[in-house]
């Protein structure tokens, strides 16, 4: 944060805070512990670029259990298995409410959550769509192989970069576009991804920004940061795309054509039911929130996974030995194949645990006072659960920093919010309802683009250099782009 902005927050603000010390009051004095802070801004300074990390470095100080104060909101960060036991499931009813950042543009109600549990993500919808998650992964597939062939003729024996995050956002979104329109969004020769991709970072970098808004809401209407300033365009852009997509349906509809039966259907009949709390309004904040979630999380994992991969070739070798010895080579991986593989399952698993996609949960908001540990979560207080710093905790997982897809493959841990040392999505009534279809696609994306293909980084890169940096959004990305190169093989798969 710039040093004139801070100053200026602070000669603005000071008077609302000179009758109110900056004390904790009698009530307070429960609180876990944690860092003393500066007057009026408390530790919002000690944030940094990356929360996540330094969360975790001040939890090593003052215990997994933690307080800061971050200008006039009261936070609580939960970085242990059995911190996060108690807010996810002890105290899951107390502490369900969110806290919604002054620059989203929109959150779910409670009937959006219901009806993407009942017509998006329970099995019988998601094994329905199955077909359509093939034909998403073979086009990927397909235009790998299509750059390769290009790259042939050009007589260039290095190979064709592949960016492998961007293919892997073009196939989730089209997947993503299909389940609500029944239509692609991006482009056959993936030309449009990269137009997507950044409108879609751009909201996930800036809604996880520290806002001076969202700690001191007399400062809302000035924007000290443009952080709304740059995210509304953005916004704008997807919003416009969607509403042509929803007028043709609904003209559509109107001159009685055969509905499509996709989830922009579902929505428009509910939109007819009086009593079903939606309409046009409702619905195009909750397709944008699909669109964002749906698109980032899962094209993110599978290119940290591939990262990770590329930086133990003799890893990436196993997973491919095990798809051709369970599969072969004369057709491509399926859905039901899946349960075969499981190194491929570990190796995902491996992933999220060092890159969870979300890597602070989403915030939750404390609806009353709350008693764990001794202390003291006061009612309206902000409650994170840092699901990077539990994946990281070496109390619970041998060489925590090392990639290890094996400590899985003799594991009961799972994902599904049973085991609190592992919860990239969560657990508790807040679990991410995309989980299911997550972890399907990324599962397929991963295997598909590594059973036809050897795969290597560019020329002049080892792969213990290859950088892993992240950029911290409400998603945690590659601040470098993975690109590698894949060759064919001579048994090629026939789709």
């Amino acid at each position: 944060m710039e040093l004139p902005i801070l100053l200026f927050c602070i000669s603005l603000i000071f008077c609302w805070f000179i009758i109110k010390p900056f004390l904790y009051s009698k009530s307070s004095r429960k609180l876990p512990p944690g860092p003393t802070g500066l007057p009026i801004i408390g530790s919002l300074l000690e944030l940094g670029p990356r929360p996540n990390r330094s969360l975790a470095e001040l939890a090593e100080i003052y215990g997994p259990l933690m307080t800061l104060k971050l200008g006039s909101v009261t936070t609580i960060i939960a970085s242990s298995p059995e911190t996060a036991k108690e807010i996810l499931q002890i105290h899951d009813k107390t502490l369900s409410a969110r806290t919604v950042p002054h620059v989203v543009a929109s959150q779910p109600n409670v009937e959006a959550t219901k009806i993407c549990n009942t017509q998006l993500f329970t099995n019988q919808r998601l094994d329905a769509l199955q077909e359509l998650r093939h034909q998403k992964v073979e086009w990927l597939v397909n235009h790998i192989r299509k750059l390769q062939c290009d790259n042939n003729n050009d007589n260039n024996d290095n190979g064709s970069p592949v960016d492998i995050g961007r293919v892997a956002f073009a196939t989730t979104l089209n997947l993503v576009s299909c389940t609500i329109f029944s239509i692609d969004i991006v482009d056959p020769e993936f030309e449009k991804a990269q137009e997507f991709k950044d409108l879609v970072w751009r909201i996930m970098e800036y809604s996880a920004k520290p806002n001076l808004a969202d700690y001191f809401p007399v400062l809302k209407w000035l924007d000290l940061q443009g952080v709304k300033r740059h995210i509304r365009p953005a916004y704008l852009r997807l919003r416009e795309i969607f509403e042509q997509l929803i007028e043709k349906r609904i003209e559509a509809r109107a001159a009685g054509l055969k509905k499509k039966g996709d989830f922009l259907d579902v929505l428009l009949d509910q939109c007819e039911d009086d009593e079903s709390g939606f309409d046009r309004k409702t619905i195009k904040p909750l397709i944008l929130d699909l669109f964002i979630a749906g698109s980032d999380t899962s094209s993110a994992t599978t290119e940290w996974a591939m990262a990770e991969l590329l930086r133990k070739p003799e890893e990436l070798n196993k997973v491919r030995q095990e798809i051709i010895q369970q599969i072969g080579t004369e057709r491509p991986v399926k859905e039901t194949d899946i349960d075969k593989l499981p190194y491929l399952q570990a190796v995902v698993k491996e992933t999220l645990r060092l890159h969870p996609a979300v890597p602070l949960l989403l915030p939750r908001k404390a609806l009353n006072d709350t008693e764990m540990f001794g202390y003291t979560v006061p009612k309206n207080s902000q409650v994170f659960v840092n699901a990077w710093a539990i994946g990281r905790n070496p109390k619970y997982w041998e060489k925590p920093l090392e990639f290890m897809p094996e400590r899985f493959l003799k594991s009961s841990v799972d994902y599904k919010g049973r085991n609190f040392e592992y919860i990239p999505f969560g657990a508790g009534r807040r679990i991410c309802p995309g989980m299911p279809l997550a972890i399907r696609m990324v599962n397929l994306m991963l295997a598909s683009i590594i059973q036809p293909f050897n795969w290597k980084l560019p020329k002049g890169m080892e792969p213990e250099n290859l950088d892993m940096e992240e950029q911290f959004g409400v998603t945690l990305r590659k601040v470098i782009p993975l690109v590698a190169i894949p060759s064919m093989e001579e048994n090629k798969i026939i789709f």
